[in-house]
């Protein structure tokens, strides 16, 4: 008897040459997101406010320590019980089972066939947004599909050439499935959100059957491509959401948080957002201090000027260091005179006095992480 109505599968395998050096080091999905959040947080949130009790993740290896750095236990998704559990799997090992003529898929049918759900959704990692997993399923059940595929419309220059886009007839059914084509402007897509849900049954039939054939090892992929054979629906979602996979779109994205109905309508909807919890004193503020339209995390001491940034937990803002379009991970320190304009500052770094980090809302400057500044930073380039 089935106990479960779903499962969870989270793909975390993209990887954006444009989005280095952020991720370097690091997947798409731990990159800091509005201050104190990781992007995972929102997967695993709208997997949690569904009650679902099992997410089998798919990560690229050498990209885990942070992953496990952030979830830890799993405690704040309500993971770490006896019946919720969370499982990690390698990419590469399928890739290396593949090669050698194994049964590739046999750890996700395992994990399929073991947790006793009718449904299985999948969500990849570089869309952003606060998705309700229930009313998703509650439309495949009535649409009576195999599969539904999660869709939102957005502006034709939001997509990267990785993209599925979708022409949809005016009743809302799917026409056909097309790849993106990067430089379109002054139009209006129908984006694939790479979030599945399909009969949990049908999927192991159509993974056995796949690696039989020599069927592509990535599950995401593996989904978009059974779209065109299975008797498939749509789900159109409405809220706010961001399609992440250059340093412009991820920069843009984190800015939208200052935008108070973007800010509203992704984390303050019917849903609640978790993420790792950290009991640290509030941020202090000096007299010195002048912040407008910002957001920090704890920890913080302010003593310059701060102006639509966001700032993330243990940074320190010495006298008259000016902030501007700015957003700065952890840890990071801006000494006395210096000044950091439309940058994006990873974990670690240090602005010595009176240096200046220039770029611009178009493309902004990345400074890696762990890096110590001693002269200016003048343009678009990544330091």
């Amino acid at each position: 008897m089935r106990t479960n109505k779903m499962c969870a599968i989270l793909g975390n395998l993209q990887r954006y040459q444009d989005l280095m050096p952020l991720t370097e080091n690091r997947p798409l999905s731990t990159l800091l997101f509005d201050c104190k959040y990781r992007l995972l947080d929102f997967n695993l949130s709208s997997i949690e406010n569904a009650n679902i009790k099992q997410v089998y993740m798919i990560f690229n290896e050498g990209e885990t320590q942070s992953v496990f750095d952030h979830i830890g236990g799993g405690k704040e998704w309500n993971l770490d019980g006896v019946q919720n559990r969370f499982f990690i799997h390698l990419f590469q090992d399928s890739l290396k089972k593949q090669a050698e003529g194994q049964e590739y898929y046999y750890n996700v049918i395992d994990y399929l066939e073991k947790s006793k759900s009718d449904h299985t959704v999948f969500m990849g990692s570089k869309i952003l947004c606060n998705i309700d997993l229930r009313a998703l399923l509650k439309i495949h059940q009535l649409q009576g599909n195999e599969m539904t595929v999660v869709y939102k419309r957005i502006g034709s220059d939001n997509v990267s050439e990785s993209d599925l886009l979708f022409n949809v007839d005016s009743e809302g059914h799917l026409e056909e499935a097309i790849q993106a084509k990067k430089g379109e402007v002054g139009s209006l897509v129908n984006l694939c959100t790479d979030i599945f849900i399909i009969q949990t049954d049908r999927l192991i039939a159509a993974l056995k059957e796949g690696q039989k054939v020599g069927a592509t090892a990535d599950l995401g992929q593996f989904l978009r491509e059974m779209i065109s054979v299975e008797n498939t629906g749509l789900y159109e979602y409405t809220g706010y959401l961001s399609n992440i996979y250059d340093i412009s779109s991820y920069y843009q994205t984190n800015m939208d948080m200052l935008d108070v109905h973007k800010f509203t309508s992704l984390l303050y909807s019917n849903q609640k957002i978790y993420t790792k919890l950290k009991n640290e004193v509030p941020t202090y503020y000096s007299e010195t201090s002048e912040v407008k339209n910002s957001h920090f995390a704890s920890g913080c001491i302010v003593e310059g000027s701060v102006e639509q940034s966001l700032v993330a937990r243990r940074t320190k803002i010495h006298p008259e260091a000016k902030v501007k379009g700015a957003i700065i991970f952890g840890n990071n320190e801006i000494k006395a005179g210096a000044e950091v304009s439309y940058a994006i500052l990873d974990k670690n770094v240090t602005i010595a006095e009176g240096v200046k980090v220039q770029g611009t809302k178009e493309t902004p400057i990345v400074i890696k992480k762990n890096s110590h500044v001693t002269e200016d930073v003048i343009g678009g380039a990544s330091a």
